[in-house]
């Protein structure tokens, strides 16, 4: 099947999940269903799916493997399965079939608020179905009731030196919580196979419930921010991550964290942070372990630190011009950045070919609350310069900007400029997806990842003889 027609594919078909005959709303009760009870409803319908989807298309090739592909890092080899988002070339992110502005519009929100709920989206990665108001409510009292951490994290964490940086303090927290896995005391009294997927369940529950906490105590450690106020259970999960962060008086700050988990909580399963949690988490790791090992992958300059990249690189530039920023000297500031063999951050996508939908998403934040802001006008006009000149240069498929070219600007207008910790809240996003993805690999028996490697003299050999 070629790349075109698989995209149209994945675009027209509905997801998996949908398929499974049961109607949209039969299972709203007069006792608010939990997620865990919902998911329990739509396993065994989606094994079967799965089952009739290999039986049917399972000796079917996507297309041919290049020589060019396992040299440049796997670009593009469909070899991987992830239902919780797809990213289409032209179209951007879905999540279970569903755009950012579709998000933003269906999925519910805090009384009073735009931005959708995290704990919604979250609910709609499990199920590929959005979530009753009372659903969202019960799922943000769950997370509450799971958040307080062991005293030995707490004392971890609290043991850091603050020069020790944000992510590396992010990753021994998350990785420490293994000592009390479901799953791995599970796996350890011999749990059958086809019930993994409840331990992976609780795991992730008690993981993301417990992250902000993590994120609020690393932030006050490091910058100096005062004791770490308590999780308040009436407020929802991003009310509460602000306000452990010192801005919960701020409402549309809490708006923008809102937004900001949900678009950054999943972009399919082959970047790094996605792609290693789910690759650890094949070996049988608890959801602790693999999203440790998950947020390392984050914490590389090419992935998570981009944000932190592009105001680096925003702020030279104001530096360099001066106050007096004029189009032609943003476009003899980018030339000159790529002339000194560098590249422009928060500009072109390995997938995207378009401007990436977060990318839109926050600029119309932004357009809402800072329309005046200098930062963020700065980052608008680049978006009218770049482009062309990354064109004229040849040096991007896609010149067009990513999620990380205004994040950075957002978080800093509301006093969150303290760059080093970006990537923290990165993390807390990504869990999301990752944690979604285990669940499901657990409940449909993923196997070990084991693919195969060549050495250079290998593929020397393999085609010898061919032309």
């Amino acid at each position: 099947m070629q790349a075109s027609a698989l995209r149209s594919a994945l675009r027209n078909s509905r997801q998996p999940i949908a398929q499974a005959g049961v109607a949209r709303r039969a299972y709203a009760t007069a006792k608010t269903q939990t997620l865990k009870e919902r998911l329990a409803e739509l396993i065994p319908a989606e094994i079967e799916n799965v089952k009739a989807v290999r039986k049917e298309h399972g000796a079917k090739a996507f297309g041919q493997v290049t020589v060019d592909q396992v040299y440049g890092g796997m670009r593009g080899l469909p070899a991987l399965l992830w239902d919780g988002s797809v990213l289409d070339a032209e179209e951007g992110i879905r999540f279970r079939g569903k755009t950012i502005p579709d998000c933003q519009a269906q999925l519910p929100k805090a009384p009073g608020g735009s931005e959708p709920l995290p704990e919604a989206l979250f609910w709609l990665l499990l199920t590929g179905e959005v979530p009753t108001p009372e659903q969202t409510q019960a799922l943000s009292k769950e997370w509450a009731a799971r958040a307080q951490l062991p005293e030995f994290v707490e004392e971890i964490l609290d043991r850091c030196p603050p020069t020790l940086h944000p992510m590396t303090q992010f990753s021994m927290a998350v990785t420490a919580l293994n000592h009390d896995s479901a799953f791995a005391k599970a796996y350890q009294q011999g749990i059958s196979k086809k019930d993994y997927w409840g331990p992976t369940f609780e795991d992730s529950m008690d993981l993301i419930a417990k992250l902000p906490n993590i994120a609020g105590r690393i932030y006050r450690n490091v910058f100096g921010k005062g004791k770490l106020p308590a999780i308040d259970p009436s407020k929802d999960y991003s009310a509460n991550l602000a306000t452990l962060l010192g801005f919960g008086d701020n409402e549309a700050f809490v708006e923008l964290l809102r937004l900001y988990v949900v678009i950054h909580s999943d972009h399919e399963g082959g970047n790094v942070s996605a792609h290693t949690g789910k690759l650890v988490g094949s070996a049988l790791s608890d959801p602790f372990l693999a999203f440790g090992a998950s947020l390392n992958g984050l914490a590389g300059p090419l992935h998570g630190l981009a944000n932190q990249e592009v105001l680096i690189w925003l702020r030279k530039m104001k530096a360099q011009i001066g106050d007096d920023i004029s189009d032609e000297k943003i476009k003899e500031y980018v030339w000159a950045t790529l002339k000194g063999g560098q590249v422009i951050p928060g500009y072109g996508h390995a997938v995207l070919r378009k401007t990436d939908p977060r990318y839109t998403a926050q600029r119309e934040f932004a357009l809402k609350h800072l329309p005046d802001d200098p930062l963020f006008k700065l980052v608008g006009q680049i978006y009218k310069i770049a482009p062309d000149v990354l064109l004229e240069a040849g040096k991007a498929k896609n010149p067009w900007p990513n999620v990380d070219a205004h994040s950075g600007v957002l978080l800093t207008y509301y006093g969150l400029d303290q760059m080093n910790f970006y990537t923290v809240l990165f993390g807390v996003s990504r869990a999301f997806g990752v944690a979604a993805q285990l669940i499901w690999d657990r409940a449909l028996g993923a196997p070990l990842e084991r693919p195969k490697s060549y050495s250079t003299e290998a593929i020397k050999k393999i085609f010898a003889n061919k032309p």
